[in-house]
């Protein structure tokens, strides 16, 4: 009797089992929010997303690129990543995600997405890692984004952005990697970009800036981690500073396409990692110092479509720089 006693226990015991494990549910915020979303995506991605709670309830997986974590000491998730790219979604930013403030990863890149990011991009205080490349983004970069303090990386190459790079930028302690080539951005690099003390990949290339090299460096100690900077097919003016010498991490310097004169400064040559200098077209002159032809890194150096001296010659086997956008993203 004792026997079927405990047997009728245990089974009256199962419901409040089961509850304790699937009790973990997410939190509501998160499911509404990916919800609008959901409705805003279009049938590419809705197909995908099949069940009530987009972290998974047990009996059916998380909704396709979305990742979720338990709350430390909870009972509930939050959505901490959400990817959803190359699925040709059109239409505007989904304002929605910035509901999603738990949020470490957003990655949106390779769709139709058009309009703005919307100012409220800055509630999302834990984001890591932005990728809204290969899109259809148009007006301001938001200044907003400067408050997203824990941001590492910062994608938003080939859109349709216009205006002036936001200086607020500049408040990103942990920012390593900033892809903001191939739109239509306008005015001066903002020279505060230098006091990232992390930033080791800047690429502003393709874009209508103006100004001069000597005012983005004009910080003392600016970019000091800095190894790949791209400043290509702009419209900056000036000459190539001899500080820049100063930027002792700098592997690959991409000038090409520009409207620059003037020499190119000997110090240049004793960036002891340099690797790929890129002067071609524009207004250089006078002669390339000797010590480039001995640097021990130096694997090529273009120098055509300038006014050089005869005599002077390129460095390695030349191809246009064709780098994968994917190279630097993580």
């Amino acid at each position: 009797m004792a026997i079927r006693f405990n047997f009728l226990h245990l089974f009256m015991l199962v419901p409040f089992i089961l509850n304790a494990v699937v009790h973990c549910k997410t939190l509501k915020r998160d499911v509404k929010a990916l919800n609008e979303i959901k409705a805003s995506l279009g049938w590419r991605v809705v197909y995908a997303w099949v069940g009530d709670d987009p972290c998974g309830d047990g009996d059916l997986p998380p909704w396709s690129g979305v990742t979720c974590t338990t709350v430390s000491g909870s009972d509930y998730r939050v959505v901490t990543e959400l990817e959803v790219y190359a699925v040709s979604i059109v239409g505007p930013f989904p304002l929605a995600v910035t509901n999603l403030v738990d949020l470490t990863k957003l990655d949106l890149h390779n769709n139709k997405l058009t309009g703005p990011i919307p100012s409220q991009i800055g509630r999302l205080k834990h984001l890591k890692i932005l990728n809204l490349r290969w899109n259809k983004l148009q007006d301001a970069i938001p200044p907003e984004i400067g408050e997203l303090k824990q941001l590492t990386h910062l994608y938003l190459s080939f859109n349709n952005f216009k205006g002036e790079i936001p200086k607020e930028l500049a408040n990103l302690p942990e920012l390593r990697y900033l892809q903001l080539h191939e739109n239509r951005l306008t005015g001066r690099i903002p020279p505060e970009l230098g006091t990232l003390s992390k930033l080791r990949h800047m690429d502003v290339g393709n874009n209508h800036l103006v100004g001069t090299i000597r005012e983005l460096i004009r910080i003392e100690g600016c970019f000091p981690s800095l190894r790949n900077l791209y400043l290509n097919n702009n419209y900056l003016t000036g000459g190539v500073p001899s500080q820049l010498a100063n930027l002792t991490n700098l592997e690959i310097l991409y000038l090409s396409y520009n409207k620059m004169s003037g020499v190119i400064p000997f110090g240049l040559a004793h960036i002891p990692r340099l690797t790929y200098l890129y002067l071609d077209h524009n207004q250089f002159s006078g002669r390339i110092p000797d010590t480039f032809y001995k640097h021990q890194f130096l694997k090529e150096m273009y120098i055509e479509g300038n006014s050089f001296r005869s005599g002077v010659k390129p460095i390695g086997d030349h191809k246009v720089l064709e780098l994968s956008d994917s190279e630097f993203l993580f």
